[in-house]
């Protein structure tokens, strides 16, 4: 056999890549599984945005979409001119920070204590007690928070039977307290069903890597921090770049329940501000130029933080 022979029969065989119809057609199955949800985000998250036409209008109730006058961008710059909308940009964020940082700490620190729990039956038991808040309505939750918080609630009589306090303190009713409550209530309502998917992950974890680290006289908060937090960072910053994407969504039932008249000027968010100043007083017009203000930010968050995540070599969403 000639060299030439010889080097052709070595040469690996290029294989042309499959194209993207090509894959398509392999999926087909997943395809069809996947048309009614395609057919209900398009009925319900892009068939309203017709409805933005209202922000560059002056919108009346009852008249054609297309028939109203129409004045640009004057909704905007008196939505930024109000000194309500800036009070409740700073709530939202306020909030939202809150609920972003503690949710994510308390979450993952859970999910590591029942991952480190030996005992099945008990980690069962806590896990179910911990995610059952999550089925729970905000109705039912934030009447449960203002009696444990009320003058004669559990809190009040734990704090003055070890003397930290001199007497009960009305808790939703000061205005400095109110941002932490509502970032411990969400914690207490969520940190179960949140510690799921960081339980999921942790299984996903090549037992073998423990066995070596024990092997090498590693302990728990060894492994925990070598194994267990680099096995499940990639969850961690998929999902924290989700939740930056949604820093303005401070939440609406949570504090539309929890509020007083002493603690309003905190207590409002986006949402509130939108059926306060827009609905209620059917400027629809201004309302919706609300709405497209926080989704625009959220999508600029939401493409910065992935954009981020991939210049520190991290997990992105895309």
């Amino acid at each position: 056999m000639s060299a030439t022979a010889e080097l052709a029969n070595n040469q690996p065989v290029l294989r042309k890549k499959p194209s993207k119809w090509r894959k398509l057609r392999s999926q087909k199955a997943l395809m069809v599984m996947s048309i009614p949800f395609l057919i209900y985000v398009i009925i319900f998250a892009y068939v309203p945005l017709y409805g933005w036409i209202m922000a560059f209008q002056n919108y009346k109730l009852g008249s054609s979409m297309l028939h109203n006058e129409w004045v640009g961008l004057a909704n905007f710059r008196e939505l930024f001119q109000d000194d309500n909308f800036l009070r409740v940009i700073r709530n939202t964020l306020a909030m939202s920070t809150i609920n972003l940082v503690f949710g994510f700490v308390s979450s993952i620190t859970l999910a590591i204590m029942l991952n480190e729990v030996r005992k099945l039956l008990f980690k069962r038991v806590v896990q179910t007690i911990s995610y059952l808040p999550h089925f729970l309505s905000w109705v039912v939750a934030a009447n449960l928070i203002m009696n444990v918080l009320s003058i004669d609630g559990v809190v009040n009589k734990v704090l003055v039977s070890l003397h930290l306090v001199k007497e009960p303190v009305m808790w939703l009713s000061e205005q400095h307290y109110f941002w932490w409550i509502i970032g411990a209530s969400n914690v207490w309502k969520e940190i179960g069903w949140s510690a799921i998917i960081y339980l999921a992950a942790m299984t996903m974890i090549d037992p073998s890597l423990y066995e070596a680290a024990s092997i090498d006289g590693a302990g728990r908060f060894r492994k925990i921090r070598h194994i267990t937090l680099p096995g499940i960072s990639s969850i961690i910053v998929i999902l924290l770049i989700m939740n930056i994407g949604h820093i303005l969504d401070a939440g609406f039932e949570q504090q539309y329940l929890l509020q007083t008249p002493m603690v309003v000027d905190y207590a409002e968010t986006i949402d509130i501000f939108v059926l306060k100043y827009g609905i209620n007083l059917s400027r629809f017009s201004f309302a919706t130029a609300a709405g497209i203000f926080k989704t625009v930010i959220s999508v600029i968050l939401l493409l910065a933080a992935n954009r981020m995540s991939k210049r520190l070599g991290q997990e992105r969403l895309f």
